[in-house]
Parts: C-alpha cells; structure tokens; sequence
C-alpha cells in the first residue's frame, strides 16, 4: 500500500474505494478522535503567556480506531488527510495527524466538494496544506463551549434548580427567545375590521374608501362602523370599469445552504432538520447510481452561494444543447451570501 486516505464517514470511505486503484487505502475516523476529556475541565493557562492551553485526550471508545490508523499510517508511504472542508472538518484531521504522531501541517490535505471519480481524482493531484487559521476557530470554539457549560452549568444546577444547564449558543438562543416572549406580553392589541367584496369567482376587492375617508388597514376600528360600510355597500350597484393585467418576473431562487435547505424541505415534504441533513449526508456520501456508487449532491454543511465554474459551465452546455440560446442567460448569474462569518472557499448545495 502506497497511499493512505483518511476520511471522516464509513460510506464516504467505501464511496470513494470504488473510484481508486490497489495503491490506495481509504479508512475512516468516525469522526472526532481527540478530545477535551469529559471527567475534567481540561484547561489549563500558560504562566508565561497567559494563553488557553488544551488538554485533549483519546476517547476510550476511539482508542481501536487510533490503533487501526497508527498501524497503516506507518505502512504507508505518504498519508493524506480528507476530512470534510469546514472548520470541524480541517480540526478533525488536524488531531488525527497528532493521534498518529504526524505533524499536521507537513500531510498533504485534500479536499473536494462532491464525491465523483474525477473530483477525488482533481483533489489527489492539488493538495495542500491544513488550515490552522481554521483549526484555531474550531479550538476557541470547542474551549468556548467547555468554559461556558462546565463552569455555568454546576452553579445554576446549585442555586437555581436541579438539571439547569448553560451554554455558549443555548444560554445566547434563550435569551433572544426571553427578549421575544417579553415583546409579546408587552403587545397591546388593538381592534380593526376590513371589508373585502367579491364580485366573481376571480374578481376581488377591497374598500378603498368611504364617503371621501381614505380606507387603510386600521381605519375601520369598531364592527359598528364596518356594519354601517358593508350595509351601504350593499345598495349600491358597481360595475367594473377596466381591469388590467400586468407581468410579474420571478427571480430565480438562490442555490441551496444548510438553513434554506432544511427551510424547504419543512414547508415541501414536512421533513425534520435532523432528517434532512441524514438524507442529504447520504447522499453526499454516495448512493447506486447507473453509474455506479457515487455522491449525487455537493457537501450539505455550507453557508455559502458560491457556485463551481465547472458546475456553471455544464448546466449553461446542457441548457443551450437541449433547450436552445432562447433559454440560456447571457451571462450566469452570480449570488452572494449576506452572512459575514461565511465560508466562502465552500459550494452551495447543487
């Protein structure tokens, strides 16, 4: 054996099996493989620079899988690291480099956006480097999330009530939702009426004005004064002047992120968040095809719009062979994320 992949996912690993010859080996590291400890806090500061210093640990459970990789990765003549390319991903290979005594900037890093034989094969022949920029995000994160819960949770499980707990995003989440709550109980509501009239089954209407008042949304404030409307309305005869047709353009919707996809895929087949992203894992990871097993869509854990060149390309090729010029933009459209924390080096969703 030549050359070791690390992935993160079984099926992404027999996926990608397929599409490679004898001198590669692709195995899994079911995820994260080091780890703040759980029976500690972890932490410690430097005396010198009063930095946050990390302690991590093995979990028990991924001690055989550490075993496994140490092993190839000496039988190997050069290991590559193929973890997903976010900022989990990029910390997840990191420690993997570490856990198999690998400095983790010296490993050629590969990453690709769908799992096809020529986006492994584009990825093999342009590695680089790990991300520490990204890593350190991930580990300020991971350090943010164990300061907040393992020293919060125990004093408001104290001094509050049994089974509290706090944390870096849910402490943050709860307090927007008690800010709305407050809104809502502070909410004076606040009573008005409004008369539509339907002449036939596809001519609607609503009151524009009565007796020379204007007639807004809340200018109708009791159901005296809407009974007094609707009773002179109805001795009246009306006839319909003119009725006028306009065209209305629909912007094409951007391409997918995580959060629009989880959106529609809740207003359009009713499915949960968590369903979504299992359905879309599976097939990102691969699924059989008539070509074969193959990832169908591009990584699902994005927020960014941007689209491949190639991608753009082929769909614009296929729109002219098969439609014609008539359907085809003179230009591709380009969208961009209003996020400012974006990764943008990521795919939407195609």
């Amino acid at each position: 054996m030549k050359n070791l992949i690390i992935v993160e996912s079984p099926a992404k690993a027999r996926t990608i099996t397929n599409f490679l010859g004898k001198e590669y080996k692709v195995i899994a590291s079911k995820g994260h493989i080091r780890d703040l400890p759980k029976s500690t806090f972890g932490i410690t500061i430097d005396d010198e620079t009063g930095d946050l210093v990390p302690k991590y640990s093995i979990p028990r459970d991924a001690n055989p899988t550490v075993k496994e990789l140490k092993k190839l990765a000496k039988e190997a003549e050069t290991v590559f690291i193929a973890t997903d390319e976010d900022r989990e991903g990029e910390a997840i290979g990191y420690h993997i480099a570490k856990a198999i005594g690998k400095e983790p900037t010296e490993l050629p890093r590969i990453v690709f956006h769908e799992i096809t034989k020529t986006a492994i094969q584009h990825a093999l022949e342009n590695p680089r480097k790990v991300d520490m920029d990204s890593v350190d995000a991930q580990q300020t994160r991971r350090l943010l999330d164990r300061i907040v819960g393992y020293k919060l949770s125990p004093l408001l499980a104290s001094k509050i009530q049994k089974g509290l707990s706090a944390g870096r995003v849910q402490s943050s989440t709860l307090k927007i939702v008690v800010d709305r709550e407050r809104e809502i109980k502070a909410f004076k509501p606040e009573e008005f009426w409004t008369i539509d009239a339907l002449f036939q089954k596809d001519i609607d209407a609503a009151i524009y004005d009565y007796n020379g008042l204007k007639i807004d949304k809340l200018t109708i404030k009791t159901e005296a004064d809407a009974t007094e409307i609707v009773t002179s309305a109805k001795g009246e005869s009306f006839t319909v002047i003119s009725i006028e047709k306009t065209k209305r353009k629909t912007k094409t919707p951007p391409p997918f992120m995580t959060s629009t996809l989880q959106q529609a895929a809740s207003t359009q087949l009713g499915f949960s968040p968590k369903k979504t992203m299992m359905v879309a894992q599976k097939l990102y990871e691969g699924v059989k095809t008539d070509k074969g097993t193959m990832g169908v869509i591009t990584y699902m854990r994005t927020d960014s719009l941007n689209l491949a060149k190639e991608a753009v390309e082929s769909a614009r090729e296929y729109i002219k062979t098969t439609y014609g010029d008539k359907y085809l933009p003179t230009k591709a459209k380009n969208y961009a994320t209003k996020s400012k924390g974006a990764q943008e080096a990521h795919e939407a969703i195609r």
